[in-house]
């Protein structure tokens, strides 16, 4: 993989530091549960879900007027549906705190969705279709009584054209900001679609129709904050805004008058604006107590190989907000997407093919129960496991390691 001289030596202090067929699915992909040690006690911090410091008075206000909008219940008198996944952001964004990710394993995989899309291959070239003419690739499993009462259905049906579909679980938000103000040369620096080194990791951009640099979804396929933000209101809770203002339907069928009351938008650009705000400066997790076998465990992260791909640490760029200007940000991600073998694949999107994720961000990882992008690991450990792919070398040399060394890795990992 082709580091830059200031990425490679910022990862290396890092580390040294220890800071471095179609069937639509019914339920979350089944997976023997693991036994582990006897569970650490979570302490959540309580910066966690609070704002990047140094913000303006107008910033913090706006901040904490989004985190009202992020929290509201929506009904459809107020903009809901017709089709939804949850009634509003706080709803799945809840653990350990408003921001956070889903309750994806312990409730019973309520907060896990299904996705769908069509891939064709061609003779010359393969085309992904997102099913954006029948309404995206997100199903969503829920209907207003309007209109469930008018397609006499509870949820939506994955549609004809579908050859593929695949689960998703809800990530958390924190630090999203920062990398949404990483620059692309930070990212395509570490890029090596060819393997040119030849140690087997070939991460690749995705891009997005216009060409712009993929970053946001578990396929890279949307360029910005923003953007991500924009889609996730209308395809998670049918609730319009000014960046989106196409109903989701069932097929794309237009609605039947009376069964969406709310005029386009159903929110101002003030309210999204503030929301957009909250997710944007949501500060990272802080780190947890480091330990002489988290310490080691930092450096078996490093060189059995996780860090090709989870690099601990990318750096923002210029940027009109002065608390997201040339910081680091220790994701223990490179925003790139990899081969994760055909056991993981799924759907395409954009130019993500099957088998192919973006590396998920491990900032956070401690406050997660659910792992890997369709929540079917329910510990880390088992995550590893079924990395395949780019990742196979890393995951066999995590084998061979001893239980010895396995722990040190699992309390480095339980810092994040």
């Amino acid at each position: 993989m082709l580091y830059t001289t200031r990425t490679t030596l910022l990862c290396t202090l890092i580390v040294g530091l220890g800071a471095c067929e179609r069937g639509a699915p019914t339920a979350a992909p089944p997976d023997a549960k693991t036994p582990t040690p006897a569970a650490e006690v979570l302490i959540v911090p309580p910066t966690l879900g609070r704002p990047l410091p140094g913000l303006s008075p107008a910033q913090r206000r706006q901040f904490e007027v989004g985190r009202v909008v992020f929290q509201t219940e929506f009904t459809p008198e107020t903009g809901l549906g017709p089709l939804f996944n949850a009634v509003g952001c706080g709803s799945c964004h809840e653990e350990p705190v408003v921001g956070g990710g889903g309750s994806n394993a312990e409730e019973g995989g309520e907060d896990i969705e299904v996705h769908a899309t069509a891939f064709h291959a061609g003779s010359e070239t393969a085309q992904c279709n997102d099913l954006a003419a029948v309404g995206g690739q997100v199903i969503q499993k829920q209907l207003t009584p309007a209109y469930s009462e008018y397609t006499h259905l509870t949820s939506e049906p994955i549609p004809a054209a579908a050859t593929d579909s695949g689960h998703r679980t809800t990530p958390d938000l924190f630090g999203f900001g920062l990398l949404d103000a990483v620059p692309d040369g930070e990212i395509l620096a570490l890029a090596d679609p060819d393997d040119r080194n030849g140690d087997g990791i070939s991460g690749r951009p995705n891009r997005t129709a216009d060409g712009r640099l993929g970053r946001f979804g578990r396929k890279a396929q949307a360029a910005t904050l923003r953007e991500f933000n924009i889609d996730a209101f209308v395809m998670e809770m049918g609730v319009t805004n000014p960046g989106n203002q196409t109903e989701q339907t069932i097929a794309g069928e237009p609605l039947a008058p009376g069964i969406d009351p709310v005029p386009e938008p159903e929110i101002t650009a003030q309210q999204f604006d503030a929301t957009d705000a909250f997710v944007r400066f949501l500060a990272p997790p802080p780190r947890g107590p480091f330990s002489i076998g988290a310490a080691r465990g930092a450096l078996l992260f490093r060189s059995i190989g996780c860090a090709s791909c989870h690099v601990p640490a990318l750096v923002t760029g210029a940027n009109p907000n002065r608390v997201l200007r040339f910081q680091i940000v220790r994701a223990y991600t490179d925003l790139l997407l990899h081969d994760m073998g055909p056991d993981l694949a799924d759907i395409c999107l954009g130019q993500a093919l099957r088998s192919e994720f973006r590396t998920e961000p491990l900032m956070g990882l401690r406050f997660a129960s659910a792992f890997l992008h369709d929540g079917r690991a329910t510990t880390v450990r088992r995550a590893i496991e079924l990395h395949d792919g780019e990742a196979r070398g890393a995951r066999n040399r995590f084998l061979r390691l001893t239980e010895f060394e396995k722990r040190a890795l699992q309390k480095f990992l339980q810092t994040l």
